[in-house]
């Protein structure tokens, strides 16, 4: 048993020093280079202002984003933060949406015969009206629970020590 616990926690420790080593260093200002130009960006400075604009340029000792009263030049010693905005996978997830709730509505459609007409016919109880409901319904509700789950948000690229 302790031997199973040991290597669990091995197993463990591996993986985590794993996914550790791939981690990018946010605290380096050359990680702002993955930036384009036109990127959406919000920058925190050190006094907690915040400033949400489009990435313009990148130098050694500041950072330009175009904010909506015009461009803006933050330097490198005042940043305390740069955050980008990551894709929306809304799409994806009311794809997965429809086809989870489709699919659990089938089964709730077969597993309930007597939704649809109420008895079995010729000895087979399976309906295909209750299923054809069943599922409508559940890729209907699978879509709008998918897309509504929030995904995107922003993520840190650079972040002071």
């Amino acid at each position: 048993m302790y031997r199973l616990v040991y290597a669990i926690s091995l197993l463990l420790l591996v993986t985590r020093l794993g996914c550790a080593e791939g981690t990018p260093d946010k605290a380096n200002w050359a990680s702002l280079r993955q930036l384009a130009p036109g990127d959406q960006v919000r920058v925190v400075l050190n006094g907690a202002k915040s400033y949400g604009g489009q990435f313009q340029a990148l130098s050694d000792e500041a950072i330009v984003v175009r904010l909506a009263t015009g461009e803006q030049t933050f330097t490198r010693g005042t940043v305390l933060r740069v955050s980008t905005k990551g894709p929306s996978h809304r799409g994806r997830n009311a794809l997965i949406g429809l086809a989870t709730g489709a699919g659990a509505g089938v089964i709730v459609g077969v597993a309930s015969p007597e939704l649809g007409q109420g008895k079995c016919a010729q000895g087979s109880c399976i309906n295909a009206e209750s299923i054809s409901v069943g599922g409508l319904v559940g890729g209907v509700l699978g879509v709008g629970i998918g897309a509504a789950i929030p995904t995107g948000g922003w993520h840190d690229v650079y972040r002071a020590r």
